[in-house]
């Protein structure tokens, strides 16, 4: 099984911790790892180091080389620009046709964190399965805690087989990112799964699903794949990715295919999508506080504080982040973190492009 990485986001989410150059993905936000030296951790055991690949963009590749000095030029596959799961996967595939259309590639954001990782890696190993033997798109379903309207959901059906214990469902429906009402509705049905955006199938199976739902993408990525090892490569490249529509790889591929199946991920897992996530994981004080650095609290509760390289004092205030760097400050409620997408958003069209 070879693994494919896709590192090539911003985490806009996290600024002002998070930047162009090093954006979240290359943080250590949640230990002495970074989140992509985590991703590739947990897949010891399962995948082999050179059968490794990141998708990234061409600003992060000198400090993923520098984290991952072990992963060669060749297994670093450079995005143009960012357009969205499904081009992001495609070319992935491409790549990999080269080395073997059989071979079953895993697909893995670069920014989840999962705690019980044994658990983990028996679902990939039950997941390559059913990829190998019945050539399914396999989908790894999270276990909801809480009516989310941050993630997409998918809807299991009968039970297909049994993998070394491992239940795995025949897909029903998947569901954009609901409102609360619909969220609730979910949850209470029993049988929806938040969608992790973590995938098993071949290559094969996964070009030949893009063909059948995405024609446009895949003469693109097929154009791309001829012109491999030409003079011609990089213009081509670069010239397909500017006509690719950006969709993801759920929209425009998963929920028009009949060949989806579901494994549940119940391995502790968390999307750290937002500043709010990691006060929500984190470690608190007596009074609900995650502060990082030198600090004095009164009367202070529910905050998340990170400012390690200065002073800080902090009298009555409740549910906020504080995230000082070296040139920039944020301070928001935490029921906002979400919006922190958007000020980096409005910093671009302001031109504070030096904080980005």
């Amino acid at each position: 099984m070879y693994a494919v990485i896709m590192a090539g986001g911003g985490g806009t989410r996290f600024w002002p911790l998070s930047r162009l150059k090093r954006p979240k993905q290359l943080l250590n936000i949640l230990n002495d790892q970074s989140m992509i030296q985590s991703t590739i951790s947990r897949l010891e055991g399962v995948v082999e180091k050179d059968q490794i690949f990141i998708v990234t963009t061409a600003q992060q590749t000198a400090e993923i080389q520098a984290q991952l000095p072990f992963l060669k030029s060749d297994n670093l596959i450079i995005e143009p620009k960012g357009k969205n799961t499904a081009a992001c996967i495609g070319l992935a595939a491409v790549f990999l046709k080269r080395i073997d259309p059989e071979l079953v590639m895993v697909v893995l954001p670069s920014d989840h964190r999962i705690e019980n990782e044994d658990q983990f890696r028996k679902i990939l190993q039950a997941a390559e399965q059913m990829a190998v033997k019945e050539n399914f798109l396999v989908t790894i379903g999270i276990t909801p805690s809480y009516p989310a309207t941050g993630y997409g959901y998918v809807q299991f059906d009968k039970l297909l087989a049994d993998e070394n214990s491992i239940p795995i469902y025949a897909v029903k429906t998947f569901a954009e990112k609901p409102d609360i009402k619909t969220a609730e509705r979910f949850l209470n049905c029993g049988d929806f799964l938040w969608n992790s955006g973590m995938f098993i199938w071949k290559v094969k199976t996964i070009l030949a699903e893009i063909e059948k739902s995405m024609p446009e993408l895949y003469d693109g990525l097929m154009e791309i794949d001829r012109s491999f090892g030409t003079s011609q490569q990089q213009a081509v490249l670069q010239r397909v990715y500017c006509q690719i529509k950006s969709i993801s790889i759920d929209y425009g591929v998963m929920e028009h295919s009949d060949n989806v199946c579901v494994v549940k991920g119940d391995f502790n897992w968390n999307d750290v999508g937002s500043w709010d996530e990691v006060y929500k994981i984190s470690p608190k004080d007596q009074h609900k506080n995650v502060v990082s650095g030198n600090h004095l609290l009164k009367d202070t509760k529910g905050c998340l504080i990170d400012c390690r390289d200065r002073f800080v004092a902090a009298i009555g205030v409740e549910n906020l982040i504080v995230v000082e760097t070296e040139d920039a400050l944020l301070i928001c409620p935490r029921d906002r973190a979400q919006d922190v997408k958007d000020m980096v958003e409005l910093m671009k069209r302001k031109n504070f492009d030096q904080y980005l």
